[in-house]
């Protein structure tokens, strides 16, 4: 092992990716925003860090807005998990072209693009150190990719759930909307919960409570962030059992 791959604070991380995050204001998958992360992905595996990544669809389809323009949710839904896989994709090509090997795999069955998921097989790719994209979800309607991170994470066995956002942490209440908005260092879990903070849903907070997997939500766009997180610095805000702190 060489010594930059000792560098990483964790063996095996879950990054959660936003689907917004790699939307233009002409582009509903921005070619130099994907390109960049993916760069930024390169730095942190360089670490010697086992990387799953889960990525959302926003970018594409949002199933919960399209629920409430009178189209059946869980139908919604399904074309979101299809968002996710063209997401996935563009986010594997990107990141081949930089000589990281990656494998997508899917909740839903499309083998022509994708490996369907099988844990053990999953596992198995980040052993051989290639990134691992899961896409479609959960495979199921209802449930976010906020969830299907967490649960990712449980499966695989990884020490920490990274979400990447546009957002640098975790506030009292809206930065964009009060002045006087406080940026939390860390938070716990419980009082993630009880004020209904708008960063991850609650069945993933819980799903990630119940198993000790602590979460950094920190902002995708500066430069570095990723790898910092990985290397265990002090990037966003971090969500644990620990106590809650402002930063």
């Amino acid at each position: 092992m060489t010594a930059t791959k000792t560098k990483a604070k964790y063996t095996r991380v879950l990054l959660k990716l936003s689907g917004e995050a790699l939307q233009s204001e002409d582009d509903s998958i921005c070619p130099i925003i994907v390109s960049a992360l993916a760069e930024e992905i390169k730095q942190a595996r360089a670490t010697g860090v086992e990387l799953a990544i889960v990525v959302g669809g926003g970018n594409i389809w949002r199933g919960a807005i399209a629920e409430k323009g009178g189209m059946d949710r869980a139908s919604a839904d399904y074309m979101g998990m299809l968002a996710t896989v063209i997401n996935g994709l563009a986010l594997q090509d990107s990141l081949e072209k930089r000589g990281v090997h990656t494998r997508v795999l899917t909740s839903i069955d499309m083998r022509n693009v994708a490996e369907p998921f099988i844990r053990r097989r999953a596992i198995r790719h980040l052993e051989k150190g290639r990134v691992v994209i899961f896409v479609a979800g959960t495979g199921n309607p209802f449930f976010t990719t906020d969830t299907t991170a967490a649960l990712r994470a449980t499966e695989m066995g990884a020490q920490v759930v990274l979400k990447a956002t546009k957002v640098d942490g975790i506030y009292d209440k809206d930065p964009h909307r009060y002045k006087d908005a406080k940026k939390f260092k860390q938070i716990a879990f419980t009082d993630a919960l009880q004020k209904r903070l708008q960063v991850m849903d609650s069945a993933a907070f819980s799903l990630c409570m119940d198993n000790s997997i602590p979460i950094v939500v920190f902002d995708m766009f500066k430069k570095g962030n990723i790898k910092k997180a990985v290397l265990g610095q002090n990037v966003g805000t971090s969500v644990s059992a620990g106590p809650t702190m402002f930063a």
